[in-house]
C-alpha cells in the first residue's frame, strides 16, 4: 500500500460499534473482494471490499473476518483469517501480511491462516444462533458478478440450513453513514491531494491540450502524494462533453472558448474525495459562461446552508430545486410557462439540472447511508449542483465535500479555488 499506516484504533472502534448492534449469540462474517480477471491470464487491480476494510484495516485478498462478540471461547470473539504466504508467492506476488503485521494493522489478536477457517467456523456454528452475512445492498448497486460474499452465503446456507440468518448491510449502512474523526481526517487528506492536483492543472490547461493530458497531470500528482490514484474514473470533459454526465473517454482536444469540466478525486487509504471544477480553457470566462458559472456557485453556496442536521435528502433536494429554478429563470433557460406546465415528478429545472445535489462520501464514493434517514452531524456529503446546456456546448458543475455540523458545515475542500476570479488569476499567473 502507498498510504501511511492507519492507527488500528479506528478499526477496533468500528468492530465494537458493530458488536453492540448485533443480536445476542450471533456472529458476522465478512469476505475480501475478489481479484477480478480480464482476459488471458490478466487481472484487474485489487480493490478491497469496503466493509472488510472498515472493520479490519486489512488490504489483502483472500481474507475473512469473523466477529462473534458473545463467544464463550474468548479467542473466537474476533478472528481474522489470512492467506498463508510461502517462498513462491513472495517471489511472484510480493510480501503478504504476517500474523504479527495483521494484528498490528487491525488490532485483532487472533489471526489464523485461511486453511484453518472451515474447522474453526464449524465449531463456532455449533454454538451460535444468529449469523450475519454480507452482500451489497446499496440502492444504486448493479451487481452482475458473483462475489466472494455471495458464494459464501450460498455455501453457508447449504451447510447450515437451520441457523437464523441476518443481514449485515443494515447495520453497516447505519454505522458507516456517520464518520469518526479518524475517517474525516483520511477524507480530508484525500481532499488535500486533490487540491494539489487541481492547482497543478491551472497552469497547464490551455487551448490545444488534450483531455487525456489533463488526466495524466492529475494521476502524476496523486500518486506522487501516496494516493493509489483516482477514487473513481475521472471525467475530463471539454465543450459539449461536459453535458454528458458520465463522460469517460477523455480523448478530445480542449479548444479556445471551451469550458473544461473536471469531476475528479484522489483516494487515500481507501477513502475517497470527490471534486468537480469547471474552468475556461483559455483562462477567461466569457460573459455568458460567467453568468452560468455564478448561478451554479450561488446554488452551491445555498445548498450548503440547508444541508443541516435534522433534514433528509429528499427534502433537501426539493429545496435545492427551488433555488435552481430561480437561477434558470434568470438565465432565460426556462420561463414561467414551463414552470406552470411542469410535471411535478420531473420539474422544469430538471431539463438543465437532471441529477441529485448530494451523496454520502467515505470508503465508497457513493457511500453508505439510507436516503430517508435524518441527516446527522459528522455525515460527509458532496454538494454538486450543475447546469448543462447542450445547445450552447456548455456544462458547469461545482462540487466540494462537506462534514455536516450543527453550527455550520466543514468544507473539506475550502482550500481548493472555486471563485471565478481566483481561477482566472491562477490560470493567467
Amino acid at each position: 500500500m502507498k498510504y501511511e499506516t492507519i492507527d488500528p484504533s479506528l478499526f477496533v472502534a468500528n468492530r465494537k460499534r458493530l458488536a453492540k448492534m448485533m443480536k445476542p449469540n450471533s456472529l458476522a462474517v465478512f469476505n475480501a473482494a475478489d481479484i477480478m480477471p480480464t482476459s488471458a491470464d490478466g487481472t484487474m487491480k485489487f480493490k478491497q471490499q469496503s466493509d472488510l476494510f472498515y472493520l479490519s484495516g486489512i488490504d489483502q485478498e483472500q481474507t475473512i473476518l469473523v466477529v462473534y462478540p458473545d463467544a464463550i471461547n474468548e479467542e473466537w470473539r474476533e478472528v481474522l483469517f489470512l492467506r498463508e504466504t510461502n517462498e513462491h508467492i513472495a517471489i511472484w506476488e510480493g510480501h503478504k501480511y504476517t500474523k504479527e503485521e495483521a494484528t498490528k494493522a487491525s488490532g485483532i489478536q487472533q489471526v489464523k491462516w485461511l486453511d484453518d477457517f472451515e474447522t474453526i467456523f464449524q465449531m463456532m456454528m455449533a454454538e451460535v444462533d444468529h449469523v450475519y452475512l454480507n452482500t451489497n445492498e446499496h440502492w444504486r448497486a448493479e451487481v452482475l458478478v458473483q462475489t466472494r460474499d455471495a458464494r459464501f452465503i450460498k455455501d453457508c446456507k447449504e451447510r447450515y440450513p437451520l441457523h437464523q440468518y441476518e443481514r449485515a448491510q443494515p447495520l453497516l449502512h447505519h454505522l458507516r453513514a456517520v464518520k469518526s474523526q479518524q475517517e474525516i481526517d483520511l477524507i480530508a487528506h484525500a481532499c488535500e491531494i486533490t487540491n494539489k492536483g487541481f492547482r497543478r492543472l491551472l497552469g497547464f490547461v490551455k487551448p490545444g491540450v488534450m483531455e487525456y493530458e489533463v488526466e495524466a497531470e492529475l494521476i502524476h500528482e496523486f500518486v506522487k502524494n501516496r494516493s493509489a490514484g483516482f477514487a473513481y474514473e475521472p471525467i475530463i470533459a471539454s465543450g459539449f462533453n461536459a453535458c454528458v454526465l458520465h463522460y469517460l473517454e477523455n480523448n478530445r482536444e480542449c479548444k479556445d472558448g471551451d469550458l473544461l469540466l473536471m469531476d475528479i478525486g484522489a483516494e487515500y487509504g481507501n477513502y475517497a474525495s470527490d471534486m468537480t471544477r469547471t474552468i475556461p480553457v483559455n483562462g477567461r470566462f466569457s460573459d455568458r459562461q460567467r453568468a452560468v458559472y455564478d448561478a451554479v456557485l450561488r446554488v452551491f453556496k445555498g445548498a450548503n446552508e440547508i444541508l443541516q442536521p435534522g433534514t433528509n435528502i429528499p427534502a433537501y433536494h426539493k429545496e435545492v430545486g427551488k433555488m435552481m429554478e430561480s437561477e434558470l429563470l434568470a438565465l432565460g433557460l426556462i420561463d414561467r410557462t414551463d414552470i406552470k406546465n411542469q410535471d411535478p415528478a420531473w420539474p422544469a429545472y430538471k431539463k438543465y439540472f437532471m441529477h441529485g445535489t448530494s451523496h454520502h462520501l467515505g470508503l465508497d464514493v457513493h457511500d453508505y447511508g439510507k436516503v430517508n434517514r435524518e441527516i446527522a452531524e459528522n455525515m460527509v456529503f458532496t454538494i454538486e449542483p450543475g447546469i448543462y446546456i447542450p445547445e450552447e456546448n456548455m456544462g458547469v458543475r461545482l462540487e466540494n465535500d462537506f462534514v455536516v455540523k450543527a453550527g455550520g458545515n466543514l468544507d473539506l475542500m475550502r482550500q481548493i479555488p472555486i471563485e471565478a476570479e481566483e481561477i482566472e488569476s491562477l490560470m493567467n499567473a
